[in-house]
């Protein structure tokens, strides 16, 4: 889990090609396909703004995400902010986004809704980052220890996951621990203020928890058996419409997340070092520890989808959605794109 995975060159017959995916609506609105007289024009690929860190942020900065794309006739433009999956997978719905990163867990529960995405790379469950996170001196020492306690999750996300696969785990039933549904930028005052007794989360909020010295795991992914994929997502319509565009896209976050996992430093506080989006101090440290012990963001292989099954699956028996999601019909195999 924590080494880098090879790019996998196996076919995936699971996978959509390009001509499998849904047929183009006549109102299709990215920027225009073609200029005066039948010249290209540049494609422009919408994506919620990185913030402060990571491979976007730092492609954004340099300017090196835009000539990539530019080999493709493509260029970004930057909307809105990254967030929770749920209104991502709307926004593409709604032709008002092109890409968008989300988990397998809450990427199920948008597609039990009436998707227009297809999911195109995926990125190994975070065995580090990821887990119950209660505060230091609880009492809370194991995920037996949960039972009668209240636990902060995203609903039908990651942190809803992560508890009821823990409790199923430990062979506890789900209804004797208390699920507090709230947004997880919303949730860290509220732990802290000891209103909930341990939070499900994942790294984007545990790094200032576990920094601060006042929190850790009682149990992580790898504790868990998390199959929690990180997934990139694209508005199918742009795939069918674009398709070298979406393989360019690919190849530049495939090869910048190695980097990133060799050199974490290198894609922190990429815009500024102070204020709120900053990590410093031993969130830092914690951050880069994650980052060198995750994965990178490959294509999706055989082996995954079977991982997204499981997901599937377990959300259907645990009752977060009304039947099993058929994930298979929203994978794009993004090493066929020509």
């Amino acid at each position: 889990m924590n080494l880098v995975r090879p790019l996998r060159t196996t076919a995936v017959p699971a996978l959509l090609t390009v001509s499998a995916l849904v047929a183009l609506s006549a109102c299709g609105t990215s920027e225009a396909d073609s200029a005066a007289g039948g010249s290209k024009a540049t494609v422009t690929v919408r994506i919620p703004d990185p913030g402060n860190s990571g491979v976007l942020a730092l492609g954004k900065k340099d300017g090196s995400l835009d000539k990539a794309l530019s080999k493709a006739g493509a260029k970004v433009r930057w909307t809105g902010s990254a967030g929770p999956f749920a209104p991502a997978a709307q926004a593409m719905n709604a032709d008002q986004l092109d890409v968008a990163t989300g988990s397998i867990t809450s990427g199920i529960t948008s597609l039990a809704q009436r998707p227009g995405f297809s999911f195109f790379t995926a990125v190994a469950p975070d065995a580090a980052g990821e887990g119950i996170l209660v505060r230091n001196g609880s009492g809370i020492g194991s995920v037996g220890d949960l039972v009668g306690k209240k636990v902060a999750v995203n609903q039908g996300g990651t942190g809803e996951y992560l508890l009821l696969k823990a409790l199923a785990k430990a062979g506890i039933p789900a209804d004797e621990v208390t699920r507090v549904y709230l947004r997880p930028d919303q949730t860290a005052a509220v732990f802290n203020a000891g209103k909930v007794d341990a939070w499900a989360v994942w790294a984007t909020y545990a790094v200032a928890e576990i920094g601060s010295g006042k929190a850790h795991f009682v149990a992580d992914g790898a504790a868990i058996g998390s199959d929690n994929y990180s997934l990139n997502a694209v508005r199918t319509e742009f795939a069918e419409q674009h398709p070298k565009v979406v393989k360019a896209l690919y190849q530049y976050l495939h090869e910048a997340s190695a980097k990133e996992k060799q050199n974490p430093s290198a894609y922190l506080n990429v815009f500024t070092d102070v204020g709120p989006t900053a990590v410093t101090g031993r969130a830092e440290e914690v951050q880069n520890e994650f980052t060198a012990k995750g994965g990178t963001i490959d294509p999706i292989g055989p082996e995954d989808i079977e991982r997204f099954k499981a997901v599937a699956a377990f959300y259907a028996e645990q009752k977060v959605t009304r039947t099993e999601v058929d994930v298979t019909p929203h994978l794009l195999d993004v090493r066929k794109l020509t």
